[in-house]
């Protein structure tokens, strides 16, 4: 999308300005839909007092969700309570395949929605997916992974966090700690989110890193590969995982391996709270995956009904990194506890 070409300009795709309705989160209930893909799913069809009286809209969530990841449960919680805010129809598939992915987001242009969300886990494989929903003049906004992607790609906004930042900060995090050797655990090939993640760590981590690539898809198999990796080399005194389920599976690999070695991770989930508070898990990043849903399908609503665009069009709206310790991880527990962090 060439947010220059005439042909695809901004202005053509605004609506009449109107009100903006103020309103607080709802609660809604979500019922499955047919619209391809590994799931779909529709939200935002109940009526409820606060929402807006703009036209109905209906919006795209198309992500790279794995399936058993939960991190995605609570971007989608986002992605309804704004929708059920801003009278949206949501309908949210996904597909960790790059190639399906791509299909999902073409079968949105074809259905001529009003709006897409996606992330850019595999920006490549979308570039000429999303050049058609800018020709059907559909805006899209970015979400998750593709910050170094989202503009060139003619995306409206986008909404996450600098993935190498993070890292970054990671490392330094490594190193005030005192770990002297840690391994970063790659669970999905090709996703250069996570790539940036250890990238990142490797830069600031005074100590030494290695990759460990692992199949995400396959727990038990995740599980075996980090306790042969922690048989092998027993100097690996940190185990960094970029996903709160492989936190958790980390935890069991050291100790099957039988090593002292301590856990870390980026994202977090309800049992990786608990474990925080239990101490088999010694901090994550948190770059509040629910906020990335919401504000993503807001920003479309936004966009549409008053010519909005977060981050002036140019800047991304960041929404990490955080980190999440003992020290903080009661007030955070409270808000796990509602599957909104």
């Amino acid at each position: 999308m060439d947010r220059s070409s005439p042909s695809r300009s901004r202005s053509r795709r605004l609506a009449p300005v109107v009100a903006l309705a103020a309103a607080a989160a709802l609660t809604l209930a979500g019922c499955s839909s047919g619209s391809g893909g590994k799931k779909a799913e529709e939200g935002g069809d109940d009526a409820s007092a606060g929402r807006a009286t703009t036209p109905r809209m209906t919006v795209a969530l198309v992500t790279h969700q794995a399936p058993g990841d939960t991190f995605w449960d609570i971007v989608r919680k986002g992605a309804e309570a704004a929708a059920a805010k801003d009278n949206i129809k949501l309908v949210h598939s996904h597909d960790p395949n790059a190639g399906n992915q791509a299909n999902l987001v073409q079968n949105a242009v074809d259905q001529k929605v009003d709006g897409i969300a996606v992330t850019l886990a595999k920006p490549d494989a979308l570039k000429s997916v999303l050049g058609k929903a800018g020709d059907a003049g559909i805006p899209v906004v970015g979400l998750n992974s593709g910050l170094s992607d989202w503009k060139q790609l003619g995306l409206l906004s986008f909404f996450g966090q600098d993935e190498s930042v993070a890292g970054e900060a990671f490392g330094r995090k490594l190193t005030d700690v005192g770990a002297q050797h840690a391994v970063c655990v790659i669970h999905e090939q090709g996703n250069v989110g996570l790539t940036q993640r250890c990238d990142g760590v490797k830069k600031t981590f005074e100590g030494k890193l290695d990759l460990l690539h692992v199949n995400g898809a396959d727990m038990p198999s995740v599980r075996s590969t980090i306790t042969a990796k922690m048989k092998q080399d027993s100097t690996i005194d940190y185990v960094v995982t970029l996903g709160a389920p492989f936190a958790l599976t980390a935890v069991e690999s050291v100790a099957d391996a039988g090593n002292a070695a301590q856990v870390a991770t980026f994202d977090l989930n309800k049992d990786l709270i608990k474990a925080i508070k239990g101490e088999t898990v010694q901090f994550a990043v948190d770059q509040q995956p629910y906020l990335q849903g919401y504000l993503a399908i807001d920003s479309l609503w936004l966009y549409r009904n008053n010519g909005n665009y977060s981050g002036g069009g140019e800047q991304p709206v960041l929404t990490g990194p955080a980190f999440v310790d003992r020290s903080n991880v009661d007030t955070v527990a409270s808000f796990a506890a509602k599957g909104t962090r």
